[in-house]
């Protein structure tokens, strides 16, 4: 675990660095998520209910119903962003190593997503500067393109796809199940 926590630590505030501390310690993609990224979505889940606290207008069961959509969003992007940056980029899923990478960069970079809006629910107002540090993530996809070993004529448009994928992915999704359940 400590070192799971030490490549997350890596990656957000040295991406170029951090990348190279996850592409050596070699910890399965299993093992990261079962041991992070779950945890940090039940995390994610908990922190829907904190506004009730700043909020009286909030019930319990609308901050219930937040939470699930939060999880189902994040939980499910993962498994959609592999999809479709395979299918975009099949290089990348050709090997059991490239997959592992993939799934890698896709689960750290959620990870950074995730951790911004647990903060953010934290916060007892709409603090905006926290979503801004969302910009911060594609200079993260951007640094783990030598992770995946992407070949240097598709870096950008790999990081503009990527980056989308990630940013966009999880709001679109959130704002489909907020339909299906509200």
């Amino acid at each position: 675990m400590k070192s799971i926590l030490h490549n997350i630590f890596c990656v957000i505030t040295a991406p170029r660095y951090g990348w190279e501390v996850i592409n050596e310690s070699n910890i399965p993609v299993g093992k990261v998520m079962r041991h992070a990224y779950v945890p940090l979505l039940c995390v994610l889940a908990l922190s829907c209910f904190v506004p009730m606290i700043y909020d009286r207008t909030i019930s319990f069961s609308t901050s219930l119903m937040t939470g699930i959509v939060m999880f189902s969003t994040y939980f499910i992007s993962y498994y959609i962003i592999i999809y479709l940056l395979g299918g975009f980029y099949p290089e990348l899923v050709k090997t059991e190593g490239a997959t592992a990478r993939l799934n890698d960069f896709i689960l750290y970079n959620l990870i950074f997503l995730v951790l911004l809006i647990i903060l953010r629910n934290l916060l007892p107002s709409d603090f905006t500067p926290v979503l801004f540090l969302m910009v911060y993530m594609p200079w993260m996809a951007y640094r783990g393109t030598d992770h995946l070993f992407v070949k240097k004529d598709k870096v950008a448009k790999f990081v503009v796809i990527s980056s989308a994928l990630l940013l966009l992915l999880p709001l679109a999704l959130k704002g489909i199940l907020s339909l299906l359940i509200i």
